[in-house]
């Protein structure tokens, strides 16, 4: 039997500057990478200028940072863009950077109609867990469905949307509930699109619409949400949207597999996980994804350097080329073991999908599926803090040897400390350089286009070639639709769960009648790190021990976290960020503090490396939690510690 053609082996990269990024994209093509996956930087995904003062600390950090053309040209510079397959995981920003990306294509004379990619350009699911929405939810929509409507025209062959259930299963989702959020936000773009497009066209736009999802550990229950979802959706479009051709039906998705679960301790199991994980949504065919990237073994300890990423490709490559998979049919129909749980998932699912649908949509129902996530969440923390969810090397078997691959100089990639300066150099050199008649013009024909309820991308495309930099397009559209705050998913009533609870509750309690007050806990998000479920975990984990909180969900600034402060005076204030910004935002947050006469203990928790960490303590921060720290009740009783009045006392 002839092997079918591999799904396309990608890698999720971008750092430091578009030039570093570009020779990594370069390398990882020459190993045999057959596809991009773009990672940009926090201001560049939030509509942010590298030199906005907003940006401080997160340019270049967790991906690359594209201000503008020029950026955009080095990055795929010496990569001809008619013949590759293009990811960028964007979304608020998603119609300026697939405009970039159509001006590079243009000025390198390619064909645009034959460009394929996809943006994955679904804002829903950055309300609900990844946290780089801008505008509110009404404008947001429209934007998307302005860039499929686009695409659909002008690049019939690019994916207007990934529509991404990855980050909901991240934030606590169900495998329930992950197939029914992603199929509620698949719904609300496909009304909005099928009244802004021909009759005619819309089977077409629907079939180019795409998911991108996680594959979790627990590897048959993985494999039948794959089953689920393939069955689902061609489902849905038949029977929803009367789409009758099987072709436009057909359930195309991308994949990484779960971040989440790679654990900081005994960092070398993960690439146990990392294989289990890919076998989920590669062994069944009829079920198959199309694209597949894998994290590092090392990432929950730091930035992987180019060896590490080039051994997550070599994984796929021994699968699809040395082993015989892909000349076998679907391993896995007529199993009823698996029929049995694809059908409870489906059934799940759509009980899921229906509520929303009686809520209006997926629009409406936000705060809903927010709260649904945060208690979800809490849920499987709490079972991994019990023992009842073994994670080996985490609550069980965790004696260990220590790492040889872990250690020594240069086990993690350093981001370049000085690429920052560079960026914003090159920035305000772009900004002198070209004309700004023209930028003026683009920018009113933006704002014209925007008003008239025009398709926002050929606006975006001349603002492109007129030299327009992310934040001026960022900043248009903040002033054309405000900005948004998406709910926190936090409820103020404490939940149902008490077990484990009652000697944290008592010290909390022992420490409020020293007070005679509460005990209060002000939790920030710093900077524009919109990874918010350990801060939710720690507010809701505070609430149910009866702290009383503050959490006002995520990027805020320094400023605004040490005004709150000021204002409520907790006991303790507590950070979370993880996008490597913590050194820039904690020393400015401790600096304002100082200035503002506050003196309660800092806490901070993130993806921070034990170096950082203990400059960190130099600072004056009380406590530095990192991944490993996974037992919250320990870091409640530390909290409480933190605030108990008497050590004061005996001075």
């Amino acid at each position: 039997m002839t092997a079918e053609k591999p799904w396309l082996f990608r890698t999720y990269a971008g750092h430091s500057t578009a030039a570093a990024s570009n020779a990594l994209y370069r390398t990882n093509l020459a190993k045999g990478q057959t596809g991009l996956s773009v990672a940009f930087d926090l201001p560049t995904q939030t509509g942010y200028d590298s030199d906005d003062p907003r940006a401080r600390g997160e340019v270049g950090k967790v991906g690359v940072p594209v201000a503008h053309l020029g950026d955009m040209r080095t990055l795929f510079a010496d990569i001809p863009l008619e013949q590759m397959n293009t990811s960028m995981t964007i979304n608020a920003t998603a119609p300026w950077l697939l405009a970039l990306y159509i001006a590079v294509a243009e000025e390198q004379g390619a064909d645009v109609s034959r460009l394929q990619g996809t943006v994955q350009n679904d804002i829903i699911k950055e309300y609900l867990s990844r946290g780089t929405y801008i505008l509110p939810p009404e404008p947001s929509l429209r934007l998307i469905t302005d860039v499929a409507a686009y695409t659909g025209r002008h690049l019939p062959k690019w994916n207007p949307m990934n529509v991404c259930s990855y980050h909901l299963q991240e934030a606590g989702a169900t495998p329930e509930q992950e197939l029914a959020f992603a199929l509620a936000t698949a719904c609300a773009v496909l009304d909005d699109l099928k009244v802004k497009v021909p009759a005619a066209d819309f089977p077409a736009m629907a079939g180019r619409m795409s998911f991108f999802v996680n594959a979790g550990i627990r590897f048959v229950t993985e494999l039948c949400k794959m089953r689920a979802f393939t069955a689902l959706w061609d489902e849905l479009l038949e029977t929803r949207y009367g789409i009758a051709d099987p072709k436009f039906r057909r359930f195309r998705y991308g994949v990484q597999v779960n971040s989440l679960g790679l654990t900081e301790q005994q960092p070398e199991n993960n690439v146990y996980r990392i294989l289990i994980e890919m076998l989920a949504v590669t062994l069944s065919k009829n079920a198959r994804a199309r694209a597949v990237q894998l994290p590092a073994w090392n990432e929950a300890l730091g930035l992987p350097r180019p060896w590490d990423q080039q051994w997550s490709l070599r994984m796929q490559q021994i699968l699809a080329y040395e082993t015989d998979l892909l000349e076998y049919d679907d391993l896995f129909d007529g199993n009823p073991a698996i029929e049995r749980k694809v059908n409870e998932l489906k059934a799940g699912a759509l009980e899921e999908l229906a509520h929303i649908d009686a809520m209006g949509g997926a629009v409406a129902a936000i705060a809903y599926m927010k709260g649904r996530l945060v208690e979800a969440n809490a849920e499987r923390l709490a079972r991994i803090e019990s023992g009842a969810t073994t994670v080996v090397g985490v609550n069980r078997f965790t004696t260990t040897e220590p790492s040889p691959l872990a250690t020594g100089e240069g086990a993690i990639m350093q981001a370049d400390p000085q690429a920052e300066a560079d960026q914003c150099a090159r920035l305000a050199a772009w900004r002198e350089a070209r004309d700004p008649q023209k930028v003026a013009e683009a920018l009113a024909a933006l704002r014209q286009a925007a008003q008239a309820g025009e398709n926002i991308m050929p606006a975006s495309i001349l603002c492109a070639r007129a030299g327009v930099t992310t934040g001026e397009w960022g900043g248009a559209m903040r002033a054309l639709y405000g900005e948004y705050r998406a709910p926190t998913g936090v409820s103020r009533n404490p939940s149902n769960r008490t077990e484990g609870l009652e000697p944290v509750r008592d010290a909390v309690a022992a420490v409020a009648t020293k007070l005679g007050r509460p005990v209060r806990l002000l939790l920030g998000k710093p900077g524009l790190d919109g990874h918010s479920n350990g801060a939710e975990q720690i507010a809701a984990r505070a609430r149910d021990c009866g702290i009383e909180i503050t959490y006002d969900g995520i990027r805020l600034t320094p400023q605004e976290i040490v005004t709150a402060a000021a204002e409520k005076q907790p006991d303790v204030i507590g950070l979370s960020i993880l996008s490597g910004s913590h050194l820039p935002l904690i020393r400015e947050t401790l600096d304002l503090m100082r200035q503002h006469g506050l003196t309660q203990p800092l806490v901070v928790g993130g993806i921070i490396p034990d170096d950082d960490a203990q400059r960190l303590k130099a600072m004056g921060v009380a406590q530095v939690y990192t991944p490993k720290d996974f037992q919250l009740n320990r870091i409640m009783l530390d909290l409480v510690a933190l605030a108990d009045p008497a050590p004061v006392a005996a001075e």
